[in-house]
């Protein structure tokens, strides 16, 4: 008996939404680095360009997907363009995602929507979507990106912790749905880690400083601890893994004060 499940993900067909920089980008070419072929969904066309050069220059082929996550129409057209590009969709993950941090009190419609729209909405469209090809195919790996800030309340803004917690709580439902298709889904718990998006924050020495003292290992996360989480979750070795939310945030949600 192999005591030693495989964490390659050679043969597999991935689709990665919000590909086009920062996390989506990261997990995109550790897919490729671990054998995967993977289709690259975001907004713009350029970003998701050097995403793919960097999937291919890691031996594995690219699909370009510019689409707004957002409408269920252009959610639909992505996820069966990469079905018929890649004969298949193995692998989701729904990394998509936004902030406006406004207090509570002077948050507006139009924000909550968009927030809402672009975290939580399109998350579930992509699953919904994948979910159907996964059923048929006879199963596949869900991952979606939440975050600390869905587990804990922090002044990230309203709005985006309810996403998050929302997305978290998504993931259990989805997984004890789908689970008798041979469908895996489970999330991703992230706390700061060094991205383009979360550069100007993490320029702030006291705003590092506040994060460093409230992370048991004392120190902002690098992407590619983020990455092998996500392997793992689309990998063989998390075949009995499904419904959780695997926090990868230096023990953060640990602390106590």
């Amino acid at each position: 008996m192999n005591y030693l499940p495989s964490f390659r993900l050679e043969g597999r067909k991935a689709l990665v939404t919000g590909a086009g920089r920062g996390i989506g980008r990261a997990i995109a070419v550790g897919y490729a680095e671990a054998g995967a072929d993977v289709a690259l969904v975001a907004r713009t066309r350029e970003q998701l360009e050097e995403t793919a050069a960097l999937v291919r220059a890691a031996g594995r082929e690219a699909l370009v997907i510019p689409a707004d996550i957002r409408d269920a129409d252009a959610v639909s057209a992505a996820v069966k363009t990469a079905s018929e590009w890649a004969g298949r969709v193995d692998i989701l993950v729904n990394n998509a995602g936004m902030n406006i941090r406004t207090p509570a009190l002077e948050v507006t419609e139009d924000e909550w929507e968009t927030i809402m729209q672009t975290n939580l909405k399109s998350a579930f469209l992509f699953s919904q979507t994948a979910g159907r090809h996964m059923k048929e195919q006879g199963g596949g790996r869900i991952v979606s990106i939440a975050s600390v800030a869905g587990h804990v309340a922090l002044r990230t803004g309203v709005v985006y912790g309810a996403t998050k917690a929302a997305l978290m709580h998504m993931t259990r439902i989805l997984a004890l749905e789908w689970g008798k298709y041979g469908i895996n889904v489970n999330a991703l718990g992230p706390w700061y880690f060094k991205t383009s998006l979360t550069e100007k924050l993490l320029a702030d020495p006291d705003f590092v400083g506040d994060i460093v003292a409230r992370t048991p290992l004392r120190r902002i996360g690098e992407l590619p601890e983020l990455v092998g989480p996500a392997v793992f979750l689309a990998s063989d070795a998390a075949a009995y893994v499904t419904g959780q939310t695997l926090m990868v945030d230096g023990g953060m949600t640990i602390y106590g004060f």
